[in-house]
């Protein structure tokens, strides 16, 4: 006969329970009977369940998906789960991050004219949740979740020509932006870009909803030790990038969630040293937080205001400026952004890639340049990155479909130069 439990057992199990059953209870109240305003219910639970949906036909993209003008817009590849950071190699492959299965993949370019990739490798899998990517005189870094590799990397053929070598560890993962992005800048050092552990909170890693930078030592960048905390108050810097014309640093950022539909605005910052960007006390330009606005924290009265404001939880991650010899006239001091798309909202937003032009005065304007991965019919796509090609072509990763899109200038047109 089996032995009855100790009652204080008994106990501990029933109160273990009751706050597993008040968990899911909140969770599904708040995220599937209108607790909190949701986008796509559907979506949502795909995204917490890494599901992604099949890749759309290609009379879906010709019909549903609108290019800037001057542009056109298709498949390049698909079949890629959670396909997110892009890179392009000398030799013309696009190099893919996808972090639900440890993967960094190689697409061959598209040398037979038939506007698809003509192939793909694996070049590493068992990776932890890999994210960021760049290459840099002769190496390829990858982000890990809790660490910065690199790997020496012949990119004419992409391949891999030596040993992993880990040059920045001890990195947390916890929470929910627990995704990296990693870039060598114009001064040949190397930048992580990291998110919050959470939606609003105070930190106990102050190198979370931060940008660092390890500067070179010795010729090698990235020696491992704590690096320098560049930027601060940034939720979730994803993307960021160099203004070719003067070398400012931008990145975007995902604003906190659970304020309304409208509120606060998705920022795209200008990065400057020991810059704070106001989360979680401030949002915005001046939109004081009703959780952390109180704090006392001398960091608020120097907060710096966004460079640009998008939609309110658009979710703006990856972003490059064009820099092609031959791109438009129209898009002569422009940066593309991936706008991810909401799922705190009651009407979806987002949901494609906008250009950002700027000014000389550095005044930024938004204009579309490709839409349309939601319409009335339902949700085809969720764009996360975008980088150039070397023949001028903008490609763009979704991770809901698992596709690459390619898009590209119609030959007859001068595409508003």
């Amino acid at each position: 006969m089996r032995t009855p439990r100790p009652l204080w057992l008994r106990w501990l199990l029933r109160i273990a329970l009751s706050l597993t059953a008040l968990a899911v209870t909140g969770f599904v109240w708040l995220f599937f009977l209108g607790g909190v305003a949701i986008s796509d219910r559907v979506m949502l639970w795909r995204m917490i369940r890494g599901e992604s949906v099949a890749a759309p036909t290609a009379a879906v993209v010709a019909s549903q998906l609108r290019a800037a003008p001057g542009y056109e817009v298709a498949i390049f590849a698909s079949d890629l789960p959670s396909a997110r950071v892009l890179v392009v190699a000398a030799g013309g492959q696009i190099l893919l991050s996808q972090p639900r299965g440890g993967l960094v993949t190689a697409l061959e370019p598209d040398r037979d004219g038939d506007g698809r990739s003509d192939g793909r490798r694996v070049l590493f899998s068992g990776l932890d949740r890999p994210n960021g990517l760049d290459l840099h005189e002769g190496y390829l870094y990858v982000a890990e979740a809790t660490q910065i590799i690199r790997i020496p990397f012949d990119s004419q053929t992409a391949t891999v020509t030596g040993e992993r070598q880990v040059v920045v560890a001890g990195l947390t993962a916890d929470g929910t932006h627990w995704r990296k992005t990693v870039r060598i800048g114009p001064d040949r050092a190397l930048y992580v870009g990291q998110g919050s552990t959470c939606n609003v909170c105070i930190e106990a890693d102050p190198r979370r909803a931060t940008l660092m930078r390890w500067a070179r030592e010795g010729g090698e960048v990235g020696e491992v030790g704590e690096g320098e905390v560049l930027a601060s108050g940034t939720r979730n810097p994803y993307g960021f990038d160099w203004a070719p014309w003067d070398q400012s640093l931008y990145a975007t950022e995902n604003g906190r969630d659970l304020l309304g539909d409208d509120l606060p605005p998705d920022e795209l910052n200008r990065i400057v040293q020991g810059g704070f960007y106001g989360w979680p006390f401030r949002h915005g330009r001046d939109i004081v937080d009703p959780e952390y606005g109180a704090t006392p924290d001398p960091r608020v009265l120097r907060t710096l205001a966004p460079a640009h404001e998008f939609g309110a939880h658009t979710a703006p991650l990856g972003m490059r400026f064009l820099r092609h010899p031959a791109r438009p006239q129209a898009y002569a001091r422009t940066a593309l952004v991936a706008l991810h798309g909401s799922w705190n909202r009651s009407t979806p937003a987002g949901y494609a890639v906008v250009a950002l032009d700027f000014d000389a005065d550095g005044r930024i304007s938004e204009r579309s340049f490709l839409e349309g991965f939601r319409n009335a019919d339902g949700l085809i796509g969720r764009p996360v990155d975008v980088v150039e090609g070397g023949d001028g072509a903008i490609y763009v990763s979704d991770d809901y479909a698992g596709v690459i899109y390619r898009v590209r200038a119609l030959p007859s047109s001068s595409n508003g130069g």
